[in-house]
């Protein structure tokens, strides 16, 4: 099965191998107020400790479907789970063990793994906010960043002769803690205003796998759709001897290109022509795009040819196969100019929702992939061509939806509320982890690691915070020079790719004077904003608006209630579905009509918690027909 056919369920879409195994589900469970644990030595054994109750992983224990769904604040969690000895390690070649997440067939032809040379990785797809992790009583892992993964080599740690196993987690996450970046995580008791309830400890998947001791530890593509794609490649080791690197990319059973390259080093870049890209015709039904999201598949194979007349135990096959991953990819650019956000090279309006990715009964986490699977599809259904995932890192099998179906996603990160020495490291590591683990979706196209100057506060009076700005969109530059930055979402940008504004006013007649011609946007740029926030902060940055090299969207506007309560928080209250759907209309249709904005961003997509400013209510259900959201988005009737 190709990657970019998969159903959904690999924890780690752009880099598949057939053998994994979750190991999701029921875990043992307890608090830790007093922080006792470690000297109690909870980690050591298959009794004791304060494992009191169960937990459903990966639910936060503050969640429903946990089956703890306990709110108050709990600083330290710890989790045990018992592993039989053939989950971590199956036998050598096979598929994989009982009980594994399906990915609808194998992704990759499977490969012999001596148990005298292969490794046993658990890894975590996210756990809030520190983490450290036992195997049979020996540490294994620790992790700071509770929106991105690691991985613990647990090989070395499995008591030996045990047929079961057991792997503890302490998770770490002080609410009263502002510098540690948390986002839309409230940090008083109870959620207020546009905060919610927190997410402690695992709310991603957790999953192991085996892989020989030389393996692909890292793979990113960046694409040029004008002539083919580079793709960058990371070995676990170093090498003993040269090593060959096999990439072969197709689409459908069409190969567009094969290569071979010799490598000498743990990590090695290969560029990678494609031919089929000479031809206009071609390129174009290559390009990826939320009209035609075309993706290549790509096969990565190392091998060692110094091993090459030796065969696998028991068998008469060759074993100078060293590690096969399956992967893909979208040759798709995006950039801006001319006063446009450009999708491969092509002005392209952008028509985006926000969405906080907090559900009812998961918060952060989500039940699966059906459920994200379907969200994509309910966007595109209403008429946007773009989300905006909002103070958070959204579990990458969003991102394969989002690639697999065509919609064009803004990358975000969860805000830290203070400003310091800590907080700047937090948030510069987390944040770079993060554009490091999703630089290869196409589905992304722009990065927001501030929003609003939440955790730069001071930032328009302030020279250290405003280098900080200007520095993260450089770092991200650096890590990325293939995508727009925002410096800081929404005001007060400092060196913006894009110049997001937010706006909520209801009333058409101020959208059309702010946004109608140039110079009424001049005013907007030289007063206090539509917020009450300057705009700009850089008299750079305003001379790129005025080339076209920083074009302005919306990027936060609507927030309309249907019949909110008294202690809900939206912008707008509208009293009935035909107040709603007017007044939703007249600001869209404002907002396209203006000659200098590029696109624009909804608030919101779900109503959230106390927060009813959603295009649909709670449990999913739209609160106008499709067809009408849809016409009001896109200011198209729908065709029969």
């Amino acid at each position: 099965m190709r990657a970019s056919e998969q159903e959904g369920t690999y924890p780690r879409p752009l880099m598949c191998r057939e053998q994994w195994h979750s190991l999701d589900g029921t875990w043992d469970f307890g608090y830790d107020d007093a922080d006792a644990g470690e000297r109690e030595s909870w980690f050591s054994g298959h009794s004791g400790g304060g494992f009191d109750r169960e937990i459903t992983v990966p639910f936060p224990p503050e969640s429903p479907a946990s089956g703890i769904g306990e709110t108050a604040p709990h600083p330290i969690v710890w989790y045990r789970r018992r592993i039989a000895h053939e989950t971590l390690v199956p036998a050598a070649g096979g598929a994989s063990a009982p009980g594994a997440e399906p990915t609808s067939g194998p992704v990759s032809a499977p490969l012999a793994v001596p148990a005298c040379g292969g490794r046993t990785l658990i890894h975590f797809g996210a756990v809030d906010h520190r983490a450290r992790v036992w195997l049979d009583g020996r540490l294994v892992a620790e992790h700071t960043g509770g929106q991105t993964p690691f991985t613990a080599d647990v090989t070395d740690a499995m008591e030996a002769g045990a047929a079961e196993h057991v792997l503890v987690v302490r998770a770490e996450d002080d609410p009263a803690d502002l510098s540690v970046p948390r986002g839309k995580q409230d940090w008083q008791e109870r959620p207020h205003a546009v905060w919610y309830e927190r997410t402690t400890g695992i709310w991603q998947s957790v999953w192991t796998e085996t892989v020989p001791a030389q393996h692909i530890t890292d793979l990113a593509w960046i694409p040029d759709p004008q002539y083919g794609v580079v793709a960058e490649i990371a070995l676990a080791r170093p090498l003993l001897r040269p090593l060959t690197v096999d990439i072969v990319l197709s689409v459908g059973d069409r190969v567009l290109a094969e290569t071979s390259t010799v490598t000498t080093g743990r990590r090695t870049r290969i560029d990678i022509a494609i031919a089929a890209l000479r031809n206009g015709i071609d390129r174009e039904a290559l390009w990826w795009s939320p009209d035609s999201p075309t993706l290549v598949d790509a096969r990565v194979t190392v091998r060692d040819p110094g091993a090459s007349g030796t065969t696998a135990p028991g068998t008469a096959e060759a074993v100078d196969v060293v590690d096969v991953v399956d992967s893909y990819l979208g040759l798709r650019g995006a950039g801006v100019g001319g006063g446009a956000f450009l999708l491969n090279d092509r002005p392209y309006y952008v028509r985006s929702v926000l969405n906080q990715g907090y559900r009812p009964r998961t918060l952060l986490a989500s039940s699966g992939t059906a459920e994200l699977r379907r969200e994509v599809e309910l966007i595109k259904e209403m008429g946007f061509n773009a989300v905006r995932i909002h103070q958070k890192a959204e579990d990458p099998r969003f991102l394969y939806w989002a690639d697999r179906l065509g919609l064009l996603v803004w990358g975000e990160t969860g805000a830290a509320y203070e400003y310091g020495t800590e907080a700047v490291e937090l948030l510069t590591r987390e944040w770079l982890d993060l554009v490091r683990r999703d630089r290869s979706h196409p589905s992304i196209v722009t990065w927001v690691p501030v929003n609003e100057s939440w955790g730069l506060s001071d930032v328009a009076h302030d020279p250290a915070q405003q280098q900080y700005s200007v520095a993260l969109a450089a770092l991200t530059r650096a890590v990325d020079p293939t995508r727009p930055v925002l410096s800081n979402e929404g005001w007060e940008h400092t060196d913006s790719d894009i110049l997001g504004v937010h706006d909520y006013t209801s009333d058409a007649a101020l959208l059309r004077e702010r946004y109608g011609d140039a110079a009424g946007f001049a005013a907007v740029l030289a007063g206090g904003g539509p917020q009450g926030r300057v705009i700009s902060l850089s008299e750079r940055q305003n001379e790129r608006f005025a080339a076209g090299a920083a074009p302005l969207m919306i990027t936060e506007f609507g927030g309309l209630s249907l019949a909110g309560g008294d202690n809900d928080f939206f912008y707008t209250q509208t009293s009935s579905d035909t107040q709603y759907a007017e007044l939703l209309g007249t600001l869209f249709g404002e907002l396209r009509r203006s000659p200098l904005v590029a696109g624009f961003c909804y608030t919101q997509f779900m109503d959230t918690a106390q927060e009813t400013n959603g295009l649909l209510f709670p449990d999913g259900t739209p609160k106008l027909p499709l067809g009408t959201i849809r016409r009001i988005v896109t200011g198209v009737e729908a065709s029969d």
